[in-house]
């Protein structure tokens, strides 16, 4: 999940870089509205995280631009403001959540995990591919119902292709759900992961593959599948 703040405290954006990714999501911090704008134009978000006073604007006029131009993804504003009135105005406005400031980290991933619970619509969250079940909320994988130790990083990446199971996944679209902008990434990360990943699944017992295609990006299948063609 690729997640944008929009903040220009320093500390907070810090905890929030901080914390996020361990829990499976990738952060791009924007300290102003117009750095915002760039980061929409040049990647997809599942939440977007929002100050409510910012440098250069009100976050809450721009998130009802935002909504005005069609962009729905699910949106969480901030603001040591919080008086009833504005709390309205802020939901008014097509926010699906507000926390007060200071705001706890641990408190904003369950609010930001609660969001994607409703806006994917999971009731039965739980993803099945061969003997590989994965659940996106808890971020556990288990192959015949034993569960693997898994890094962040790995999970994200099955993740990204049992989404698109059957089908090839380029490398690009592969890297732009793993990284944020400023992540430091060697040039052979994806491929550690991707063998990481691979020995998993291998020493699991996994039904399921992950193949190369060459210069193009990976795709997962099942082996009986890949067996019989």
């Amino acid at each position: 999940m690729r997640i944008l703040l929009v903040d220009h405290h320093a500390d907070f954006a810090r905890a929030v870089k901080e914390a996020l990714p361990y829990c499976g999501f990738a952060v791009d911090v924007t300290r102003t509205l117009d750095e915002a704008a760039a980061a929409l134009d040049c990647a997809n978000y599942h939440i977007l995280l929002l100050e409510l006073v910012l440098p250069d604007g009100d976050g809450l006029d721009w998130l009802k631009q935002l909504r005005r131009e069609g962009r729905s993804m699910p949106a969480i504003m901030m603001s040591s403001l919080n008086d009833l009135g504005r709390r309205i105005a802020i939901f008014n406005a097509g926010a699906d959540d507000f926390l007060p400031k200071p705001v706890s980290t641990e408190e904003l991933i369950a609010r930001m995990r609660a969001i994607l619970r409703r806006s994917t619509q999971m009731t039965a969250p739980l993803v099945t591919f061969g003997n590989l079940h994965f659940d996106p909320i808890a971020r556990q994988v288990a192959v015949g119902g034993r569960i693997l130790k898994i890094a962040r990083r790995e999970v994200c990446i099955l993740e990204h292709l049992l989404n698109r199971a059957g089908r090839t996944v380029p490398r690009a679209s592969l890297e732009d759900s793993l990284y944020a902008f400023d992540d430091e990434v060697s040039a052979n990360a994806l491929e550690v992961g991707i063998y990481r990943l691979r020995t998993h699944l291998s020493q699991s017992g996994a039904t399921l593959r992950i193949k190369t295609a060459r210069g193009v990006g990976y795709t997962l299948e099942l082996i009986e599948a890949a067996s019989a063609a």
